[in-house]
């Protein structure tokens, strides 16, 4: 028999890098060294997107980063949070805990989810979504009443929304939309019928009388395609993917007609006291970077949007400082493009500066927040936004999820022309409301009525309530208060 010798490798080569370097990730989380807020520490070998990663881990959970200090200089990163739980109190919670050490210690490789620039209005699906449904993504010229047509056209192609979260900003809607099947309630993932769904809701999305008139960097052809969507079902992922979506239809760039806005003028960024966002660029010669320094309201997951904003436009981050005080953010980069090149022109930095303020602005919605409950069925949603649209109300901003048998719908409404909800009529509606309970926010204040209240009506004025009963009610008798 002919012996064959096959090379010899050390069985603890494949752990060489390690022994060298250290462990790919290592995370410290101290709750002695600060008496008001717990200490999270991360050491891991340097690589692009690793920054957006751990913030979106802490932010997918809610967490609220006072202070961050980042370097990320020779090829090593080094970070440090100081951070409290969505009460406002340390990490005490020994599961909370191990996940941020499993999820951030766990090095996986980042997709870059930057594609070919997208058309004006879009709509791309994935019918291999990691869940049970498709996901639909659709971005364009916003409208007033366009998530509800969008909501309609979803219905009269037999879809189920089985959850749907779309933003509103500078007259651009994105939308991210998980549908089924609505006869078997599984994924869809014929060919044909995807292709039907893209070019019918991109004719919906393209039924606008004014297009949008912005930069040639954001003006291409309507045109309709299959993408490539987020792996993983976190909100983060989510959100992150609006906010791509966003900034793929030029959202930073005001358009010259503004049929409907977020919120009023200049109150994005402001807080109580008037002060604006403040977002300003200069370059360090001496160590080739651009500095970019953001001073605006303080607010749950900016840094997260500011990060994945510069993330998403191919900047690296290798220093930054985050801090908070009475009420006000204040964040400081250190960047580089991917190209190694600090900023070297003032139109770029004029870009840097308009697409932050939009990160800044977008997830923000002076709208008055209705939330609803109730029995799921297909067509709710659709139901629901058209008797919204019929009586002068337009959707701004919407989370729509659901929850067992229950779906819960969530909404920031204006009046058609972009102006804010009377009170009063929110008020009015809401003691309309019998069989349909209503939990309605505004301006951080939330009430609701008991369901036990006695029915009252305001001569003259417009009663959503009795409609809201009379269009709904017949479909779905089961609406249950939100907890």
């Amino acid at each position: 028999m002919k012996k064959v010798c096959w090379p010899y490798f050390d069985p603890e080569f494949d752990t060489l890098p390690e022994r060298i370097y250290g462990p790919p990730c290592r995370v410290c989380i101290d709750n002695e060294s600060m008496e008001d807020c717990t200490v999270i520490k991360v050491d891991s070998v340097n690589k692009q997107g690793i920054l957006l990663e751990v913030v979106q881990v802490l932010t997918n959970i809610n967490l609220t980063i006072l202070k961050s200090y980042i370097s990320s200089d020779a090829g090593w990163f080094m970070d440090v949070f100081h951070v409290k739980d969505e009460h406002g109190n340390k990490l005490n919670d020994q599961n909370v805990i191990n996940y941020i050490q499993q999820a951030i210690g766990t090095v996986r490789e980042i997709k870059n989810t930057v594609k070919a620039k997208p058309s004006n209005n879009d709509v791309f699906n994935n019918s291999e979504q990691t869940s049970e449904h498709t996901a639909i993504e659709m971005s364009g010229t916003d409208r007033p009443g366009l998530f509800s047509e969008i909501s309609a056209a979803l219905a009269d192609l037999h879809c189920n929304v089985v959850e749907a979260h779309a933003w509103s900003h500078n007259a651009r809607l994105a939308c991210v939309a998980y549908i089924s099947d609505q006869s078997t309630d599984t994924p869809i993932d014929d060919p044909h019928r995807l292709a039907t769904i893209e070019d019918h809701l991109t004719t919906v999305l393209r039924a606008t009388t004014t297009p949008i008139q912005s930069g040639p960097e954001t003006a291409s052809p309507q045109e309709a395609k299959t993408a490539e969507f987020l792996e993983g079902t976190n909100m983060t992922d989510v959100e992150r993917r609006l906010h791509q979506l966003m900034l793929s239809v030029g959202d930073f760039d005001t358009p010259p007609f503004e049929p409907m806005r977020s919120s009023p003028s200049g109150s994005d960024g402001d807080d109580e006291e008037g002060r604006k966002t403040m977002v300003s660029i200069e370059n360090c010669h001496e160590k080739g970077y651009s500095i970019v320094s953001i001073e605006c309201k303080d607010r749950p997951r900016l840094m997260f949007d500011t990060v994945c904003t510069l993330t998403d436009m191919q900047y690296v981050i290798f220093h930054a400082s985050i801090s908070s005080r009475e009420g006000r953010s204040f964040q400081e980069y250190f960047i580089r493009h991917v190209d190694g090149y600090a900023l070297s022109t003032e139109g770029e930095k004029d870009k840097v500066v308009k697409c932050l303020e939009a990160a800044i602005e977008r997830r923000v919605c002076e709208g008055v927040r209705l939330e609803l409950s109730a029995e799921n069925r297909v067509g709710l949603l659709s139901d629901i936004t058209r008797v919204l649209r019929e009586n002068g109300l337009t959707v701004v901003r919407a989370d729509v999820a659901t929850q067992g048998e229950k779906t819960v719908n969530a909404f920031y409404v204006k009046d058609m022309s972009g102006n804010e909800v009377d009170m009063d009529f929110v008020e009015s509606m809401k003691k309309e409301m019998d069989v349909i309970d209503l939990e309605v926010k505004n301006d951080g204040a939330s009430r609701r009525r008991p369901s036990s209240s006695p029915r009252s009506s305001v001569p003259g004025l417009f009663s959503l309530g009795d409609v809201l009963k009379s269009q709904i009610e017949r479909f779905s008798h089961n609406f249950i208060p939100i907890n």
